[in-house]
């Protein structure tokens, strides 16, 4: 079956198509990590965007729904280089072509990845069109100018997908509904924008009882179960869009204890008055090095964003940086000078990566129970 990738700049790819026959539009990004593609795939914050993996073999050890980090995948594509058909590993329950296909998942394989890691690494991230329904380039491009003479500032904010629908991917990402994990320790509040199972775990495993909320609810809507905590979660799109998300959290500062992570690190900066930036082609892999500090340590962090916080917007707001990106000197980690709230770009859950930062779970805990001698 025969597949192909359209960039927005006009550059095409052919391959081979596998997983969901289909034809489906985003924005091109690429990741660095070698293992973990099935986490990759059911994180939320992809939402929208077609992943490109530089690891040359994907799909070597199988599928396990247990590691899945959310129910479906949000992701509009995946491009590799080359697929493994015969996975080996005792834990594999299906191969990822019958993952993406359960998915609805357009993929494509057979492709130069190395050359597309340099034009996005180059270019900055790329609208593209994945097919692998048997249509001509030609057919491709004119279906993505329509897409793009729609004229969206931003692939991240709202935009028209193929068959013209606008979507929301905070909404679409998180829970609609109130729901609980039970716990019999601090309670805690999730504000929840695509939140990954694995940062639930690591709460539960510390015996909080959850509660998590959708993106939209308000901060009396959180504070009305009496939370020890609340913790914004990861998230897809521009933290911009997310206004009612900033007003609830500035309704939140100073009545309880605050962690952010990802999406809810952008958030929380912008409820104090700072600013976030579109980065050229964001951080998304397990190998990202961050230095702490106020530790004076440095860790290696799994990552998956493409905004950041702009370092200059924080000098007017009482908020400190705690953490740095060893590459490129980016916000990474924040603390406020008086209230117990602080946040961090990266993942410490993981998943895929390292879980060198997993502390963070057990200083917002400690935050917690000194909030709760107060």
């Amino acid at each position: 079956m025969e597949a192909i990738l359209y960039l927005e700049d006009g550059t095409y790819y052919k391959g081979k198509g596998f997983g969901h026959v289909g034809t489906s539009f985003g924005e091109l990004v690429f990741n660095t990590s070698m293992t973990g593609y099935q986490e990759i795939l059911t994180d939320p914050s992809y939402a929208g965007q077609v992943i490109a993996l530089t690891y040359p073999l994907i799909g070597n050890y199988g599928v396990n729904e247990k590691f899945s980090e959310s129910y479906k995948s949000f992701s509009r594509g995946l491009v590799v280089k080359s697929i493994s058909n015969t996975p080996s590993n005792y834990m594999s329950m299906q191969g990822i072509d019958d993952m993406l296909k359960s998915m609805e998942v357009v993929g494509i394989y057979d492709v130069d990845t190395r050359s597309i890691t340099r034009k996005i690494r180059n270019s900055g991230s790329l609208k593209c069109i994945i097919s692998s329904k048997a249509q001509s380039k030609e057919s491709l491009l004119e279906e993505l100018s329509k897409i793009l003479n729609q004229k969206y500032e931003r692939l991240d904010e709202y935009f028209k997908d193929i068959k013209g629908e606008k979507e929301d991917f905070m909404k679409n990402a998180g829970t609609k509904s109130v729901y609980k994990i039970e716990g019999k320790g601090k309670k805690v509040a999730v504000l929840d924008f695509g939140v990954k199972k694995n940062i639930l775990r690591n709460l539960s495993e510390r015996g909080c009882g959850i509660t998590v909320f959708p993106y939209s609810s308000s901060a009396d809507d959180i504070l009305s179960i009496k939370p020890d905590g609340v913790l914004l979660s990861n998230g897809p799109g521009d933290p911009k869009c997310a206004v009612e998300a900033i007003e609830t959290v500035k309704n939140l500062i100073g009545k309880t204890p605050i962690f952010g992570i990802c999406m809810g690190h952008q958030i929380l900066s912008l409820a104090f008055g700072a600013d976030t930036y579109k980065l050229k082609y964001g951080h998304r892999g397990g190998n990202h090095g961050v230095k702490d500090l106020y530790k004076d340590r440095c860790y290696i962090t799994s990552q998956n964003h493409g905004f950041a916080v702009d370092e200059k917007s924080l000098k007017d707001t009482e908020l400190l940086i705690t953490h740095i990106n060893l590459n490129d000197g980016t916000v990474e980690g924040l603390k406020h000078k008086y209230y117990p709230i602080f946040s961090v770009q990266f993942h410490p859950e993981g998943a895929p990566g390292p879980k060198d930062s997993e502390y963070l779970f057990d200083e917002f805990m400690y935050l917690m129970e000194e909030g709760k001698n107060e």
